[in-house]
């Protein structure tokens, strides 16, 4: 691996619990030698995350549509920005230039490029680990909701193993790269 892309949201959510998984996260995937890409935002746990990859000098490229960077959202201070004209163009550019996905806690952009992610991967049109940190808990209710689609035979077990669950940002970087 030599990029990890990170899906998280654009909003810090309540207090600082999000905010410091995102920043642990960054400097995580930089102690272990890896570049991350993201949305390319400043705000939300996007910018905590780059600005926490920035401080550990660590490789952070976003991606983002020119109508969000015309909203003056786009982190000037990253690695490389790539301006891109849809959200469909984001994510395959976040797919092209990442080795692995891991989706912190966000909403329902979050949720979409995880998704879409994960069916890319469950249709072979990439095979790249995919990753959820479920930090305080948040994800327990996604998790038992994919549970659910596989006993109700709605999700193939093959696909439900296609996820990498991980409490904290160490274990998880640890299964995904295995």
């Amino acid at each position: 691996m030599r990029r990890i892309c990170v899906y998280c949201g654009a909003r810090s959510g309540r207090g600082e619990t999000y905010l410091d998984v995102a920043r642990e996260t960054a400097r995580a995937i930089v102690r272990r030698g890896y570049g991350i890409v993201y949305g390319g935002g400043r705000v939300g746990l996007m910018g905590a995350l780059a600005d926490a990859a920035i401080a550990a000098g660590g490789e952070i490229i976003g991606v983002i549509p020119g109508s969000l960077a015309d909203a003056e959202i786009a982190h000037a201070g990253i690695t490389q920005l790539h301006v891109v004209d849809s959200m469909h163009a984001r994510k395959a550019l976040l797919t092209e230039l990442s080795d692995a996905f891991i989706a912190l806690p966000g909403g329902i952009g979050t949720m979409d490029e995880l998704f879409e992610a994960l069916t890319w991967r469950q249709l072979h049109i990439h095979d790249k680990p995919v990753g959820i940190l479920n930090a305080d808990g948040y994800y327990d209710p996604l998790l038992a909701l994919l549970d659910r689609m596989f006993e109700e035979e709605l999700l193939p077990a093959s696909t439900r193993r296609l996820i990498t669950v991980g409490n904290d940002i160490g274990s998880l970087l640890e299964k995904l790269a295995v």
